[in-house]
């Protein structure tokens, strides 16, 4: 009983998540794969934390596709600690519609590249698993992205230092936050200037999606 609850429960936040965030049926197959793959791959190590999995869709897949409302079309995508493949992937599986849009996802956890790795070929999604450190990645990286992303990954001052080198000209640096991102703008502005804007999350009432178009290390006193 308890199994079929738990099923009948996660049709109900799929339902609720694609309501939020509508994507074409193709879309929503790959996500079902994805979520099939992922289901698996958490009973071996830990993706996503185990108190979200009755509401995956909702709180990281739905949580993911609002930022493709961002931004037009992005044909390159940068997703910048992508653990369990969210934004991430779940971009991926979006702009599979897309000839020729790619999604470069950045993890130095072995085992979660692993479980990415096998996610982009069960998906068909269009990205690339890059093992390694984001500094390493920014340092080898010479093209001009779209997008870059980073969800749950550090302190809104870390990740501005640690996305710097990737933001050129016209990329869009797209960062969901809690409740406390009022603290983290402010932090970071004692090392950076930025334009930021912030867009209320459609999945979390406490949430903001801190939208930067330019930045710029502050001068050191």
């Amino acid at each position: 009983m308890k199994t079929r609850e738990s099923a009948l429960d996660l049709a109900a936040d799929r339902a609720k998540a694609l309501t939020l965030t509508p994507v074409s049926r193709e879309t929503e197959a790959r996500l079902d794969r994805f979520v099939g793959l992922l289901t698996t791959w958490q009973n071996r190590i830990n993706l996503v934390a185990p108190s979200t999995m009755p509401n995956l869709w909702t709180r990281h897949i739905a949580d993911s596709l609002q930022l493709l409302m961002l931004v037009e079309t992005p044909m390159l995508w940068l997703d910048l600690g992508s653990g369990g493949g969210f934004p991430g992937m779940i971009i991926a599986c979006s702009l599979a519609e897309h000839p020729g849009a790619i999604v470069h996802l950045v993890e130095s956890n072995q085992k979660k590249a692993a479980f990415l790795r096998e996610a982009v070929r069960v998906t068909g999604a269009p990205a690339q698993v890059h093992a390694m450190r984001i500094e390493d990645f920014a340092a080898e990286f010479s093209g001009r992205a779209d997008v870059v992303s980073a969800r749950a990954l550090a302190p809104l001052a870390k990740l501005l230092a640690e996305a710097y080198p990737l933001l050129k000209t016209g990329t869009v640096a797209l960062f969901p936050k809690g409740q406390d991102v009022d603290v983290e703008l402010t932090e970071a502005s004692k090392y950076w200037t930025f334009d930021a804007k912030l867009v209320p999350s459609l999945t979390n009432p406490d949430g903001q999606i801190v939208v930067i178009r330019t930045l710029a290390k502050r001068p050191v006193n």
